[in-house]
């Protein structure tokens, strides 16, 4: 059997009746949203082995379009089954096997011992594929006798999983999404809806993800079933302008990228199974769980018994529980602390899980361990001024290999009074007065609100740089302004409310001046966190993309010396959305939406520096290393926080 299917909008509904969350399609586009796809239906695309009981290609696109003219299976490999003999696991192309096809399905019978064989049969129809596994004999197999697995390539694309339940051993239970970026996402559901399990085994040297379904006891009376079906996100609740969902559908979930089991565990250079990080084989990082909260925010519900709440709920529970110190500071990655944003990163998440869910009775629980992580950034603020200092001094020529900075933007040297931190730090602390308000804690809430009112007031006064009118990106110990005009820090400034709005319009005035004079105009790649050269004094030494001149010329538009990566300018489109620029930030939304339908964010896992592109030149080269970063995914909340009654629910803590 070899062919691909695609379904009609009426098809697909038909087939996710059971409850697959769908989303309809809008009516025909107008000349000017020449950004949006061409409206088409799903694609799945499969070949069945003629000879040998294996499906070496499988891939699909939910949205219509030619990605899935690429397998996403290991070149050389397929999905198949394996057997356990004793000891050992057996192939099942290693099994005797008898294979009959036609256009639709093919059905192989493995031969497993003298009184058992294994029936699998594999089916396409509109849209979806269906397999269902049955012993014939006289012998049963046993639960735990039995696999499937689906050797994915992540240098295509990162697959991963979205699980209704992980379980604390790594395991998790169906249904499930997988998720494959940039192609879509399918919907497995099995029967018995209790008899499978699954896992996810990764190695971030050998480029391999595979997904392990445990199948359960197979005898005479009993069938297997599992399904795949495209899951489609609904628009997120009170979204107006759903044309922009639908340009920004295909990549939503790409910032969602649960771990994979990889690397020698209980050394810090590994992950566990099912942590939001980087990629599915790449690093979990606290300071940026922020980033797939906040888009969790908007669509809590993969599919109907798949919540991606539980996911953010999990790497919170792992970053409080298992990644923090007594004195409360919170690990960023690997055994790496220093970072202020780290601390910040759970509390932001605890806050969009219990606005997402209204789970209560789990932020009353986890509450002492959020104070901790909280306290911990109050007794950072030094000089009791309202800023918090980080343990880096941010002075030139300090920023030496191993270490790392106090922030996401880990290779240049920001310290001290962080401008990106403490934006974050005074959001955190209001989510965290906010959910003691849910608890009726009126002395905790009315602490936290203290610290940030207090933060706020001494925001601008220190951080304003009176040369440029702008928000300089940190001031060191030795009291000097570190300013490489950073959109990032300025966008943070605004967007949270840390400058006053006419302030903010003359800061926003004077930055798309800047890049008209610079004669940046690659919008459809975002807009670059710095405009000027980082001086070599102030990046990481040794370090990617660090200048050998001090001016930084070398290498600006390299990695952290001015190269880009979409997610972080969420911050300074939100922006201008909040101050009333918003045909400046839609053009450049319109831009890069229509990038991430055509060419996309990524190249697959590379792990190898400059040919990710998770960063790139403002010409558009790869200057990146992890290939595929899903934080660059943050940049489409810009499509829910152009809306001003949505803008209103996000921002609602920084209001108090």
């Amino acid at each position: 059997m070899s062919g691909s299917s695609t379904s009609n909008r009426r098809d697909f509904l038909r087939a996710c009746a059971a409850g697959l969350t769908a989303a309809g399609f809008p009516p025909v586009l107008a000349a000017r949203d020449r950004f949006l796809p061409a409206e088409s239906s799903p694609l799945l695309h499969l070949e069945a082995d003629p000879k040998r009981p294996l499906v070496p290609v499988l891939s699909w696109d939910t949205e219509g379009g030619s990605r899935a003219r690429s397998n996403l299976l290991r070149s050389g490999a397929g999905v198949g089954v394996r057997v356990r003999e004793g000891d050992r696991w057996l192939d099942g192309i290693e099994l005797p096997a008898e294979v009959h096809s036609s256009a639709e399905s093919t059905r192989y019978r493995l031969q497993l011992t003298p009184g058992c064989s294994l029936r699998w049969d594999v089916t396409v129809s509109p849209g979806a594929l269906a397999m269902t596994l049955a012993a014939e004999g006289s012998e049963a197999i046993l639960p735990g006798s039995l696999e499937m697995v689906f050797p994915f390539d992540p240098m295509v694309t990162p697959t991963t999983v979205l699980p209704s339940l992980w379980r604390e051993n790594g395991g998790f239970d169906a249904p499930l999404v997988i998720s494959s970026p940039d192609f879509g996402q399918m919907l497995l559901r099995t029967s018995p809806a209790a008899g499978v399990t699954g896992r996810l085994e990764g190695d971030r040297e050998k480029h391999t993800i595979d997904l392990v379904l445990e199948l359960p006891r197979l005898d005479g009376g009993s069938v297997c079933s599992l399904s795949l079906s495209p899951a489609m996100l609904e628009a997120p609740v009170g979204l107006e302008d759903e044309s922009f969902w639908r340009a920004a559908r295909r990549g939503w979930y790409n910032a969602f990228q649960p771990s994979a089991r990889w690397g020698a565990q209980g050394r810090p250079f590994s992950a566990p199974a099912g942590i939001l990080a980087n990629n599915v084989i790449s690093d979990p990082c606290s300071f940026s769980l922020v980033f797939y909260a906040d888009h969790m925010l908007w669509t809590p519900m993969a599919a109907e018994g798949v919540p991606v709440a539980n996911l953010v709920r999990r790497a919170a529970e792992f970053w409080l529980v298992q990644r923090t110190h007594t004195t409360g500071e919170v690990v960023g990655y690997w055994d790496y602390v220093n970072f202020l944003d780290a601390n910040t990163g759970p509390l932001v998440a605890a806050w969009d899980y219990a606005e997402a869910t209204g789970d209560l009775a789990w932020v009353e629980k986890s509450v002492p361990n959020l104070e901790l992580v909280g306290d911990f950034l109050a007794r950072r603020d030094q000089d009791l001024d309202g800023l918090v200092e980080a343990t880096q001094s941010g002075n030139a020529g300090t920023l030496l290999g191993p270490d790392r900075s106090c922030n996401w933007f880990d290779a240049v040297n920001h310290g001290h009074k962080d401008a990106y931190s403490n934006a974050l730090i005074y959001r955190a602390w209001r989510c965290l007065a906010d959910l003691e308000a849910r608890l009726h804690r009126d002395e905790q809430r009315l602490r936290y609100s203290r610290l940030a009112d207090k933060l706020k007031a001494a925001y601008s006064r220190v951080l304003l740089n009176p040369e440029t009118g702008w928000i300089a990106g940190w001031r060191s110990e030795d009291g000097k302004l570190h300013d490489y005009a950073s959109p990032v820090a300025n966008g943070l400034a605004i967007e949270y409310g840390l400058v006053a709005p006419d302030l903010g319009r003359r800061i926003l005035n004077r930055f798309w001046a800047k890049m008209d004079a610079a004669g940046f105009q690659r919008f459809d790649l975002g807009i670059p966190p710095n405009l000027e050269p980082i001086h070599r004094s102030d990046y990481l030494q040794p370090g990617l993309g660090c200048p050998q001149r001090e001016d930084g010329t070398d290498t600006f538009q390299q990695y952290e010396n001015g190269g880009i990566t979409a997610g972080q300018i969420l911050h300074f489109l939100a922006a201008n959305y909040r101050v009333g620029y918003g045909d400046k930030a839609d053009r450049v939304l319109r831009a890069m939406l229509r990038r991430q339908q055509e060419d996309g964010f990524e190249n697959g896992v590379q792990n190898a520096y400059p040919h990710g592109i998770d960063w790139t030149t403002w010409e558009g080269k790869p200057c990146g290393y992890e290939g595929y970063l899903a934080d660059v995914y943050y940049f489409l909340q810009a499509v829910v926080l152009r809306e001003p009654a949505l803008r209103d629910r996000y921002y609602r803590p920084l209001k108090a």
